[in-house]
């Protein structure tokens, strides 16, 4: 890649911007690595240069926020979005992808990998694993039902994971850092989107989505 590369890291960890942009500028010598420690920053650097590549943290102090993505894109139609994020790929990669991203990287995955993955969205324009291509071949020309999981927010999902793995209303309340009453909202919205009425059926629906 001989090209000059132009990428920005979004994440507001700076020793994890700074450890990004190491692996990086060792790996592809023609980069310039632009950082931003939160979104309104990124967007002004998005505005005033023209990049190929972001990688992008999905959640910003604790906050999670998919319509970046849509912001981004409006800016700059063709700049390719890697999203970096702790979140486990099998849960949440399609999801993103589906939102806007050209792929999807787990925060946890060794130097490699991420060599791997950018150089992959830079040469190719998109970067999934063989489980989130699978994935989508399986869902192409597909018309998603009114019951499917994938009519979740990304919130409603994470909720409706916790609720699975038998946490109570005042858990989820401290773990999410929300009103009780947000929580019985969210446990609402997610029975009438998938026309259940129990925390079973939920159960039986993530399960057949395995």
């Amino acid at each position: 890649m001989n090209k000059e590369i132009s990428i920005l890291l979004v994440d507001d960890h700076l020793i994890v911007r700074k450890g990004i942009e190491l692996i990086l500028v060792g790996a592809i010598p023609t980069a310039t690595i632009y950082q931003a420690e939160n979104y309104e920053e990124a967007l002004e650097i998005i505005k005033t240069v023209g990049l190929d590549l972001i990688l992008l943290d999905i959640t910003i102090n604790g906050v999670e926020n998919s319509k970046i993505m849509h912001a981004i894109k409006a800016i700059q139609e063709n700049v390719k979005i890697l999203v970096f994020s702790s979140h486990e790929e099998k849960q949440y990669g399609l999801r993103y992808i589906q939102k806007g991203a050209d792929g999807y990287l787990n925060k946890f995955c060794n130097e490699d990998k991420i060599i791997a993955a950018v150089r992959e969205i830079l040469e190719n324009g998109s970067f999934y694993s063989e489980e989130i291509r699978g994935k989508i071949n399986a869902k192409s020309g597909k018309k998603y039902s009114a019951n499917s999981i994938d009519a979740l927010s990304t919130r409603e999902f994470e909720v409706a994971q916790l609720l699975i793995s038998g946490y109570g209303n005042l858990e989820i309340s401290n773990k999410l850092e929300v009103q009780m009453s947000t929580v019985s909202t969210y446990k609402n919205r997610i029975f009438e989107k998938l026309g259940i009425n129990n925390i079973v059926a939920l159960s039986d629906l993530f399960k057949e989505k395995e």
